[in-house]
């Protein structure tokens, strides 16, 4: 699942917990318009010739930008640190993988 956030200062946009992942909000119209589709998983570690070994692969996205605080994301890494698993490799950027080459691309759209 994805979702697409402009990040504001401004806690009118507050989420305490993205830990739990997707947000659905009637109210503000998240997680409502939904976007389905075969693809592929993300990072660098799968590309044009090493196929990932999770296949198929279903997206949803939604398909509306939500504004979201960033002290949001400052809880969001505070739950993280908390958590038993040692989440600690998941608190920097990852890289992410090259473009599917056309050929490649699912047909079923």
């Amino acid at each position: 699942q994805g979702q697409i956030f402009t990040i504001v200062n401004d806690d009118t946009y507050y989420y305490p917990d993205l830990i739990r992942g997707w947000i659905v909000d009637k109210e503000f119209g998240m997680g409502q318009d939904i976007a389905i589709y075969s693809g592929s998983t993300t990072g660098d570690s799968v590309n044009n010739e090493v196929c990932s070994s999770y296949s198929p692969i279903t997206w949803q996205v939604d398909r509306k930008c939500h504004k979201i605080s960033a002290s949001s994301f400052d809880k969001l890494c505070y739950d993280m640190k908390m958590q038993r698993d040692d989440m600690s490799d998941d608190l920097h950027a990852h890289g992410s993988r090259e473009l599917v080459t056309p050929d490649y691309v699912a047909d079923n759209q």
